[in-house]
């Protein structure tokens, strides 16, 4: 039996000067990769507007919204698919319309140009799509949350982040055995898990350049179950060594890494961006 169809629900303001960005930038190119885009104004339903857009945020394997404006309905539908775990791409003609605690998040800022919002969406949503295949056959969904903070020395500035990672069944299932976990980043880091170092080796992924072997929570996960993965990276991102320069008081991390899953069932790969800033840790 295939495969149901991916879908998308795209929320954006309701305004006629959307309405090209969303047919020819958004739908065009969902379904020239065979995902169902649609809007809420596309569809026959017989309840109320709210009720609609709340069904079809559940529904969705795929949220797309477009934050321009900082439209308040669009951004409490944001949160609300948030709450619920989706997968979410956002789109904005001005990186200004991105609230801070999203800035972690996928966003693709467009302009005022179709071909480059088509340009850009195409391979986040080709992500998306890979990713709602690993979610429907692992039955785990993985959850990341990142804090940063920074340590500095008169020579050095050293950035530190700690992940915390819940690995949910939403299934009716047992999930399959899990064998082994990795970490997987494009940098050298220091990674540790309950205080303890992290194994590591060349990466097998590219373009990610280094692999970390991470203690597993538990082997299998009952139907509606989680667990957590707690570990923290640690790296050096500046020093004043032979040069005349000021420490900077903050850095931003940004860059992508990915959790592997090794399972009795294949391996699972979830990816997803990284983007915070590491300020020093100052008492009051």
């Amino acid at each position: 039996m295939p495969a149901p169809q991916v879908s998308a629900f795209v929320l954006m303001p309701f305004d006629a000067k959307f309405d090209d960005i969303y047919k020819f930038g958004i739908k065009e190119t969902a379904k020239e990769l065979g995902i169902k885009a649609e809007r809420v104004d596309e569809q026959l339903y017989s309840e109320g507007i709210l009720e609609r857009i709340y069904r079809q945020i559940r529904a969705a394997d795929i949220i797309i919204a477009d934050m321009t404006g900082q439209n308040p309905n669009v951004f409490y539908e944001v949160g609300f698919a948030h709450g619920l775990n989706k997968l979410c791409i956002h789109l904005t003609q001005d990186s200004g319309f991105i609230p801070f605690d999203l800035k972690h998040q996928r966003h693709i800022v467009y302009g005022s140009s179709i071909a480059k919002l088509k340009s850009e969406l195409k391979p986040n949503l080709e992500w998306a799509k890979a990713e709602v295949a690993t979610r429907r056959k692992s039955g785990i969904q993985l959850k990341h949350e990142i804090t940063a903070t920074l340590q500095k020395t008169e020579f050095m500035a050293t950035v530190n982040l700690q992940f915390r990672i819940d690995l949910q069944n939403e299934t009716d299932a047992v999930s399959p055995e899990i064998e082994a976990i990795y970490f997987y980043s494009g940098r050298k880091w220091n990674v540790k898990q309950n205080e303890r170092d992290c194994g590591s080796t060349a990466s097998d992924s590219p373009p990610y350049t280094h692999r970390y072997f991470l203690e597993l929570p538990m082997r299998r996960l009952t139907p509606k179950s989680w667990a957590q993965l707690n570990f923290g990276a640690q790296r050096v991102w500046a020093t004043t060594f032979g040069e005349e320069k000021t420490l900077q008081n903050s850095y931003s991390v940004d860059g992508r890494a990915l959790i592997r899953l090794v399972t009795a069932a294949g391996n699972f790969d979830y990816e997803f961006n990284i983007a915070v800033t590491a300020e020093e840790d100052v008492p009051f």
